[in-house]
Formats: C-alpha cells, structure tokens, sequence
C-alpha cells in the first residue's frame, strides 16, 4: 500500500480499541480495490471525544468508525444525522463531507445482511433477541421492520421495556414487539414457535467461551442461530445450535457486514465483502479479540 500527500484517511475511534478488526478488513478491501485509503485506529478517551473530532474537521479525516465508549456521546459534535440515528440514537460511521459530518448506523444493517446471506431473511418471522444494550437496540431498530414478532429478553426487565416502548413509539402499529426478562422459563416459552434467535449479548465472548445463553435443550431445528460474538468465531451456542440441526450464523458476518456498510458511505464502491471476511479470519485465528458486535 503506497500512501501519499492524496491519500484519503478512514479511522476507528473508540476506547480501548487494541483489539479492533476493523484496520485489517477496511485496509484489504481498499488494497484489493486500488483505492488511495488508508486506514487506521485511534484510542480516544471520553474527556477527549470533543478534541478528537475537532482533529477531524482539522485534518480532513474522510471517514470515521465509532465504536464504545462514544456511540452516543460522538452525536452532539456533528452536524448532520442520517434518519437511522434518530430514532436508534446510536452513530458508528461518521463521513466528512466537505467539512459536514454526517452520522450514520451500519450495525443494524450488518445484522440484517447477515442473516440474509445466510439464507435467512428476517421478513415475516419470528425473531427472539437476547439483550437490550447498544448492539442489541441497532439491530432490533432494524429487524423489528421486517419481523412479524419481535420478543426481546433481557436480565434487567426495565431495560428490555423501554427498548421495545422506543421501537413501538418510532413505527407505531407496525410493527409487533414486546419484551420480558431473561430466563429460562421466558427462553422456553418463546422459543417453540421462534424462526430466529439471536445472542446480542456478551455471554460466551473469550475468556468465558464455555458460557452459553440458552440451555441445549431449549434449541430445535427450526431455528436460525446468530450470535454476534466474534471471539470465538464458533461459540458454545452455535455449537449446540448446530448439533440441534440449527442454522447457525456467526458474529464475524455481521461484523464485516456492517464494516462494508460504511466502506460504501465513504468510498461510493461496492464493498469486496469476500475479501473482508477472508482477512478477518485470518487476523482472529492468530490473535485473541474480546469485542461483540462492534467495530
């Protein structure tokens, strides 16, 4: 990769970000492609959030990639948001448009693509989703669209509430969600008729991979697994959700998915998802990574 004065910069900001995969993926794609891109990531503690984007406007940075702490907290320093944030409240793309920078969210898209190339289109089915945090708010935004029920099950009963309440107040009679506590008796209940389930939680994420949310029993063959956890790649939940006769969809899809989401916004090209993929796996097979479904 031969960088110059013309080179166009794409970044990740996030704290701590040592582990991110998201430098490998967008800089094969822009190799593979001939693009004059690079890309690189920045630790950007909290207190310094307002100086980093100051630093962008300064220094012309094309595009960002945001992942936590800043997702919510990056929204007050730009100028623009697309229609997507508005209502998730969430940004992990920023593009800097002629010094305008403008929001965005691929992680929902992520997911739905995911699913998707795994031959399993959320539209008209029944989706259970594990967890009310950042990534699970993203992709529930996202599915709650196309699902014909949306069931979200979290520890904290209070978060999982006003998520789906959020949901329901942003699309109205549209679409069909609701929301209870995690646990085995809700688990059980919800997941004889469930055509997807989907773990956007951080349970079964190295060093806890022995961990599973969903007992083995509970899983049937009907059902189309995702877990969002990319480290492993293979996790005890999609294990026992393969051995159940399951589809299974791993975390590593909806995390190059969604990086080639944003690779599009920035680049205007088509992303070469292949090649992000095969340079993920080769980075996580040789490295330890403890991130869920974030850049």
């Amino acid at each position: 990769m031969r960088v110059t004065a013309k080179t166009r910069v794409c970044a990740l900001i996030g704290y701590p970000i040592e582990h991110s995969l998201s430098p490998t993926i967008h800089n094969a794609a822009f190799q593979h492609l001939g693009l004059d891109y690079i890309y690189v990531a920045f630790d950007v503690q909290p207190n310094r959030l307002q100086d980093a984007i100051a630093g962008v406007r300064g220094l012309g940075v094309h595009g960002l990639n945001v992942t936590m702490p800043h997702k919510i907290s990056i929204i007050r320093y730009l100028d623009e948001l697309d229609g997507a944030v508005r209502n998730i409240g969430s940004v992990n793309t920023v593009l800097n448009s002629g010094g305008i920078l403008i929001g965005y969210t691929t992680d929902g898209v992520g997911a739905l693509e995911a699913l998707r190339h795994a031959g399993s289109d959320p539209k008209g089915r029944k989706i259970i989703v594990l967890g009310a945090g950042g990534a699970s708010r993203s992709i529930s935004f996202t599915l709650a669209e196309h699902a014909r029920e949306l069931i979200i099950l979290n520890r904290t009963l209070e978060k999982a509430l006003a998520l789906a309440k959020d949901i329901s107040e942003a699309f109205g009679s549209g679409v069909n969600v609701r929301a209870d506590r995690l646990s085995e008796e809700s688990l059980e209940a919800e997941i004889k008729d469930a055509d997807v389930l989907i773990n956007a939680t951080s349970i079964g994420m190295r060093p806890k991979e022995n961990e599973t949310p969903v007992r083995r029993r509970l899983l049937h063959g009907k059902l189309t697994v995702f877990d969002i956890v990319y480290d492993p790649i293979e996790t005890r939940l999609l294990r026992e959700a393969k051995a159940a006769g399951a589809k299974t969809v791993d975390g590593l899809s909806m995390l190059v998915y969604q990086g080639a989401a944003s690779f599009e916004i920035w680049t205007g090209a088509k992303a070469p998802v292949e090649v992000m993929r095969r340079a993920a796996i080769r980075e996580v097979k040789g490295k330890k990574y403890r991130h869920t479904g974030g850049m």
